[in-house]
């Protein structure tokens, strides 16, 4: 009687004591600390069954002072291991072990694990809802006794706990529809949305396109849109493989690994990552961290997926003017610089040559600003004409042109490239001229790569030979030498 009554207090009272708290998960959590400091036990915890994947996941956990928690090693439990425990319920019995070491030869497997967890002794309870088994609620090493008295109250509390976890259900269910709705608001910007339980795996589809789910070969709509499924891992590495070009695809599959996943948010309000999709072109992936626990644990993400092809053409674009002399087409003096500067900071040897108009004032003054831009965009296309792809080609300003040509050393391989250029040159025919050619100045200057050398100093020398150069009339070329 005295056992009875004890136990009936303790329920009250850690009863009355959930009920202080406003969520399901924090009456649950409450009742079963209440009870296990009260009746005196090592652990107290829940196990709620999967039977999809036929396993069975401890949710909840109390651990009294010194005792090491158990519940991040018993997640998806195969229910064979305790097949036994399950066979016991059914006929409407429950588990009391009072001495672990009677199941040792009979139940190994179920005593090992009982055994590592440092449990003597040991009263499970099913959790049963209209006769059907949804998972169970355990005692380890509670006080010695009265084991049968204690299951008595162990089934009362399974009821509860049940009214309990129903609520709980129903809290979630509730939360998230609502925070669904707010997803449906924001997956508008995006092609593809999903809400994804980092912890479990679990992935719920706010919003997929019809194209990617003809890739994957399944309609989600028919097979229940907003429920949660299972493996987000291998539902997004399907998607990945199946849409990704081959180049990008390792670095995307390394984006979208959900066990790094953390880490990688540590600190950030999202990650992104770009890829070409062999359908849509350019794609951007985000993962966005919805929710947190107590202890900082990752819980939710967002992952979210949108075409950003107009995006990179208007970047691509916006590169091309900044990088680009509108006029001719060529680099401007900043970029082609650039790039000849970093080709000498490799030690790329080769020519580096300047070009000039001579008398483009005179051309103007004579024919026109019109003419004049005619003219500089003839001498672009030619120096274009007569270099290859791998030349550095550039226009200075107004008249003045620049090149690089990598690998050119040699005098007499120069000065036939000279002769080609100006016989390209004296081809240009500007109608408003009337049979006028256009005549160029050039000053080069030898790279043999064997010393630093910066762009201004190869320019200096360039620009002192073209000095040279203009003393000479018609088309003509100078090589810098000592003495200049």
């Amino acid at each position: 009687m005295k056992t009875i009554i004890k136990y009936e207090l303790v329920i009250n009272e850690a009863l009355r004591s959930a009920l202080n708290y406003n969520t399901p998960d924090e009456q649950i959590n409450e009742f079963i600390r209440f009870f296990g400091r009260h009746i005196g036990s090592d652990r107290i915890y829940i196990f709620e069954d999967c039977k999809e994947r036929h396993g069975t996941d401890n949710t909840y956990e109390w651990c009294a002072q010194g005792v090491i928690p158990e519940i991040d090693r018993l997640q998806n439990v195969d229910m064979d291991i305790i097949k036994w425990w399950y066979d016991t319920f059914s006929k409407g019995e429950s588990i009391i072990i009072t001495d672990i070491e009677d199941i040792k030869e009979e139940h190994r497997v179920s005593y090992d694990m009982l055994k590592a967890q440092n449990v003597r002794n040991v009263v499970v309870c099913p959790l049963r809802y209209k006769d059907e088994i949804s998972g169970f609620f355990g005692v380890d090493n509670p006080p010695k006794g009265d084991y049968r008295g204690l299951t008595i109250f162990l089934d009362m509390i399974g009821t509860l706990l049940i009214s309990l976890l129903k609520l709980r259900n129903s809290f979630i269910k509730s939360n998230k529809e609502a925070r669904l709705s707010s997803y449906t608001s924001l997956s508008k910007i995006y092609t593809s949305m999903h809400l994804v339980d980092v912890q479990t795996k679990k992935y719920h589809i706010v919003k997929m396109t019809d194209q990617i789910m003809e890739c994957l070969g399944k309609d989600f709509k028919k097979m229940g849109e907003y429920e949660i499924r299972d493996d987000f891992c291998g539902h997004v590495r399907d998607i990945v493989e199946k849409m990704c070009i081959e180049s990008q695809l390792q670095e995307s599959l390394e984006f979208v690994d959900i066990n790094t996943l953390e880490e990688r948010l540590l600190g950030e309000k999202s990650i992104t990552h770009e890829f070409i999709d062999k359908k849509s072109g350019w794609c951007r992936s985000r993962f966005i961290p919805v929710d947190y626990d107590e202890n900082g644990r990752l819980l939710h993400v967002l992952f979210c997926t949108e075409c950003i092809e107009e995006e990179k053409k208007r970047e691509n674009w916006l590169i091309y003017l900044a990088k680009t002399d509108l006029m001719t087409g060529l680099c401007n003096r900043g970029s082609g610089e650039k790039r000849i500067t970093e080709l000498l900071k490799e030690k790329t040897k080769g020519l580096l040559c300047l070009i000039d108009c001579d008398k483009f004032k005179s051309i103007n003054d004579t024919y026109g600003h019109s003419v004049g831009d005619k003219v500089i965009i003839a001498v672009a296309k030619t120096l274009q004409k007569t270099c290859r792809d791998s030349d550095v080609v550039l226009r200075l300003g107004g008249d003045e042109f620049a090149m690089f040509v990598p690998g050119m050393l040699e005098q007499s391989v120069a000065e036939k490239f000279f002769e080609r250029f100006f016989e390209n040159i004296r081809q240009i025919d500007i109608v408003e001229m009337q049979g006028k050619n256009v005549e160029i100045s050039l000053g080069a200057c030898f790279y043999d790569g064997y010393e630093e050398v910066s762009f201004d100093q190869l320019y200096r020398k360039a620009d002192r030979a073209m000095y040279q150069s203009k003393k000479q009339k018609g088309c003509s070329a100078v090589i810098y030498g000592e003495g200049m």
